[in-house]
């Protein structure tokens, strides 16, 4: 059922890519933003178990990829189905316990093998293959993930907490002296510090701070609304007067009532 659903998607990218003027056009360069775009669609769509929206948008994702594959085929660089092999021998050779005899004792194991596999594929570092690209965010929660594997890990999370404590004073420190370039390096520093201990407290850092992201726009448009039934310019209000709506707006919640 899969190959037929599948090929009748290449059929059709096939044609658009011979008949459509957009699709003649595209590149993987033109395609990259655009890739981004349905990633953080899906990802949203996850975020809030939206099913028939995530359905959608791995198609659009599947698209994506085809569409990438295509213009590799195009160019002599490799084919969709060099492209399925690759990840399947990928797979098979990363995961030593499944189709070798190597044993594991658990999930921290299976993450170690999986480094120590990719440096003798050649990977010259245990951060390599981290994109660039990568929002900082995740990208530090990876770094430290990927220097766990091989034993660059605090003991404890009261270790963690120290660093963290430890980068704010720091920090303070460049902020007293008036040094942006100091102030910036620090403040990265303290980020770093408290993704690590975001990690140490299995705590996804991103989620988190999107719950927060949420959680402030739902308390400001609260105060909006109420500033606006009450015909007042939110320009003109104090500071204390808005505090006041968003103190009311965070006991509404706490009562499960907004």
């Amino acid at each position: 059922m899969y190959a037929q659903s599948i090929s009748r998607l290449i059929s059709i990218l096939n044609e658009l890519r011979t008949r459509c003027p957009w699709d003649k056009k595209q590149t993987i360069h033109s395609l990259r933003p655009q890739t981004i775009e349905e990633l953080y669609e899906l990802t949203d769509a996850i975020e809030n178990e939206r099913w028939m929206d995530i359905k959608e948008e791995l198609g659009d994702m599947l698209l994506h990829l085809l569409f990438y594959s295509k213009i590799a085929e195009e160019q002599g660089q490799f084919t969709f189905g060099e492209v399925i092999e690759t990840v399947s021998n990928k797979l098979v050779s990363r995961h030593p316990h499944i189709y070798e005899s190597v044993a594991v004792k658990d999930e921290e194991e299976v993450k170690r093998n999986w480094e120590k596999i990719k440096l003798k594929e050649g990977k010259k570092s245990v951060l390599a293959g981290i994109p660039h690209a990568m929002p900082a965010m995740i990208k530090a929660l990876r770094i430290q993930e990927k220097a766990k594997q091989i034993g660059f890990e605090w003991d404890h999370i009261h270790q963690v907490k120290a660093k963290v404590m430890e980068e704010f004073d720091e920090l303070q420190l460049a902020i007293n002296n008036s040094d942006a370039d100091h102030i910036e390096d620090e403040m990265g520093d303290v980020f770093f510090a408290l993704v690590n201990y975001a990690r140490f407290a299995s705590v996804d850092p991103e989620k988190a701070l999107e719950r927060t992201n949420k959680k402030f726009i739902r308390r400001f448009q609260y105060i909006e609304s109420i500033a606006s039934q009450k015909g007042l310019d939110l320009e003109l209000m104090s500071l204390e007067e808005m505090d006041a709506l968003w103190n009311e707006a965070k006991t509404k919640e706490l009562n499960q009532s907004i």
